[in-house]
């Protein structure tokens, strides 16, 4: 459904910030994109939801594809009116507003305020406690990744998730890819990706053995990945 086939991203003309990344999310599945600070995630879904010129980046080469329509020269309202929607981090939202607020500015696109009631009725039946609150809400991961879930279930939802949770991560999706340094180094059915060596003892602190590592022998592990030798 969702193809990124070999992309780069420049910003300012010069800078280098992915390479070669390609990732296929599959229609009614969840796949996930694992990595460290900086390893270029957030680069990757500006890219996918066009936000890249507001920060002077752009596309430099490879495409991104939703149902084989090109999606890399369009502008980020007509990205959303394909149906891809970019959920940002907890913090994005506007302080200064309500719950209800925060929904009615997401709804911007959309010109038909019943439809936009509709579909803050539908969020809060998905979400009952903003129902409750509406107030900045105060939601717990397990219960956003349950939910999630069960869209995929019920509606074949496609996901994209980006997560450093890798446990929580790999446990809702279906297929998963690592990120480091602006490209794509391992990737693989997430059963798999959660029994790989390098996964466990890098993004989920085990060692061979299940123990769970300290910290200092997780950042030593840092500088010895194996998939980057």
């Amino acid at each position: 459904m969702l193809a990124l086939n070999n992309i780069e991203v420049v910003y300012d003309g010069v800078i280098l910030v992915l390479r070669g990344v390609s990732l296929f999310a599959e229609e009614g599945c969840i796949t996930t994109l694992l990595g460290a600070n900086g390893a270029g995630k957030t680069t990757t879904l500006k890219a996918i939801s066009g936000l890249l010129r507001s920060e002077r980046g752009e596309v430099t080469k490879g495409t991104i594809e939703l149902d084989g329509e090109r999606l890399d020269r369009l502008p980020p309202h007509d990205v959303v009116k394909r149906g891809v929607t970019q959920v940002f981090e907890g913090r994005r939202v506007f302080e200064n507003l309500t719950v209800e607020e925060n929904l009615v500015a997401g709804a911007h696109t959309r010109s038909d305020f019943a439809r936009v009631r509709e579909g803050i009725g539908r969020v809060y039946d998905v979400f009952p406690p903003l129902k409750e609150r509406r107030q900045p809400e105060r939601r717990l991961v397990e219960e956003i990744f349950g939910i999630v879930r069960r869209l995929r279930e019920e509606q074949r939802l496609t996901v994209l998730l980006v997560e450093q949770n890798a446990a929580l991560a790999l446990d809702i999706a279906d297929h998963g890819y690592v990120m480091e340094n602006g490209r794509i180094v391992l990737e693989g059915p997430a059963a798999t990706l959660r029994q790989n060596s390098d996964i466990k003892e890098f993004y989920l602190g085990l060692n061979e053995a299940g123990a769970r590592k300290s910290y200092r022998d997780v950042k030593h592990y840092k500088r010895r990945k194996r998939w980057l030798s």
